[in-house]
């Protein structure tokens, strides 16, 4: 190759430049991207243009930069439509032009910004997140939850050393009502790329000790639109819509709305007003309970009224009554005394007769049991005539004795023994010379 045909890399590096700049597409252009390692240095304000597919990886990057002349304008123009300053991880419609350096390269020079995209952007990304969540059947069920009659015992999350929860301690404790109050601060970032994990951690926390609290409640004060952009968020949303206890938010101003206001139980414009709810809240359960003791009073109050007009008419007629019960009474008696004379006249008679029927059947049934006894004896005299041993031994028996015992076998008898005989006229004593068995 000739010497001649070759580029230095400053010459080629110009070339692209000029290029560049000649391309009337390349200037003056709008390009949307989102803003990353957003910082200022010597006034002008250096930054990255990048642009992410959907799994959050990297499709384009460029370096860009806000000459300082320009960033003023663009600083306010963006406070005054979001309240919020340029930074890191916002998505912007940008105007600028392409620029070639020979020894820095490639860059975007911005020269305005279209702020309605930013708001329009975080918009889109609220509504995304609220469809899902509908979807999902869950974006009703914090809302669902019964509120508490007295929320006393309160889980804050909030930043600790913020306006926003002074303001709300402040506005609880100082009531002059005077309401036991027990609110229970856990701290979180409530700015910035921390807050998401950071509530969720608080979120965690409460949930360990759910039984403890009544209500959860997410504060933060004032800020721009884009500070907060961290409350948009899917993963925080859900676990608010899906936490077993309600949760009460006050996030920025009144004008300030974010996903989560829109899915938690209570949302309220400021954390003053997250107190002040409370506070009505309490009140309206002191009103009723005052209002039902109220009520009670005064019906104790007439029925005690009642009752002593009732004993008071009650004892005046009380003589009359007890006259005329005491007559009744008697005019009972009398006529009780009447039908029991009558009847025990009449059980008198009664009882007479049977008597004088009973004593003649008892008279019969003697002389019949002492007939019968008679007959009987005679009888067993006979008997006894009969079968005595005299009539026994008249007609030719005898009575052998051994020692005064009747002998009835001859086995009872042994040669020697003296035995007696009883005979009609008299007693024979014999000696048992011998024996035989019959």
């Amino acid at each position: 190759m000739s010497p001649n045909k070759y580029l230095t890399l400053g010459q080629f590096q110009r070339l692209v430049g000029n290029t560049i700049r000649m391309n009337r597409e390349l200037q003056s252009a709008w390009v949307l991207a989102e803003l990353s390692d957003v910082r200022v240095a010597g006034g002008h304000c250096y930054m990255e243009l990048v642009e992410k597919d959907d799994s959050g990886g990297m499709r384009a990057k460029m370096r860009a930069m806000i000459w300082r002349g320009t960033l003023d304008v663009l600083r306010r123009k963006m406070m005054a439509a979001t309240g919020s300053d340029l930074r890191s991880g916002m998505k912007m419609l940008l105007c600028g032009s392409a620029n070639h350096h020979e020894v820095y390269g490639l860059s975007f020079v911005v020269s305005d910004i279209d702020p309605s995209y930013t708001l329009g952007d975080m918009e889109r990304i609220r509504r995304e997140i609220l469809d899902r969540l509908a979807r999902e059947g869950v974006a009703e069920c914090n809302r669902r939850l019964p509120l508490p009659i007295t929320p006393q015992r309160i889980a804050v999350i909030s930043a600790g050393g913020a306006a926003g929860f002074g303001d709300f301690t402040n506005q609880l404790l100082s009531d002059p009502r005077g309401f036991a109050l027990y609110p229970c601060l856990f701290e979180a970032v409530m700015q910035g790329e921390r807050t998401v994990p950071t509530v969720m951690a608080a979120l965690d926390w409460v949930e360990r000790t759910a039984d403890m609290w009544d209500c959860v409640v997410i504060i933060r004060g004032g800020g721009s639109t884009t500070d907060l952009h961290s409350f948009d968020d899917y993963s925080l949303a859900r676990r608010v819509c899906t936490f077993p206890l309600p949760v009460l938010v006050g996030i920025g101003h009144e004008r300030d709305r974010t996903v989560l206001d829109e899915l938690a139980c209570v949302r309220c414009k400021t954390p003053t007003a997250v107190a002040a709810w409370i506070l009505d809240r309490l009140d309206m359960a002191y009103s009723a309970v005052y209002d039902r003791c109220s009520r009670i009073g005064r019906y104790v109050s007439e029925a005690l009224k009642g009752e002593h007009m009732r004993l008071g008419q009650t004892e005046a007629s009380l003589p009359a009554i007890v006259a005329t019960r005491t007559m009744r009474a008697r005019m009972e008696l009398q006529t009780k005394a009447s039908r029991m004379t009558r009847a025990l006249g009449n059980r008198t008679v009664t009882a007479q007769g049977t008597l004088r029927l009973t004593a003649g059947r008892l008279e019969m049934a003697a002389k019949t049991a002492l007939n019968n006894a008679a007959a009987r004896l005679e009888r067993l005299d006979d008997m006894q005539r009969i079968l005595s041993p005299a009539n026994t031994l008249g007609r030719g028996y005898s009575i052998t004795r051994l020692n005064g015992h009747a002998v009835t076998c001859v086995s009872a008898l042994k040669e020697g023994d003296i035995i007696e005989t009883t005979l009609p006229d008299g007693v024979v004593r014999s000696v048992v010379d011998g024996k035989e068995q019959g």
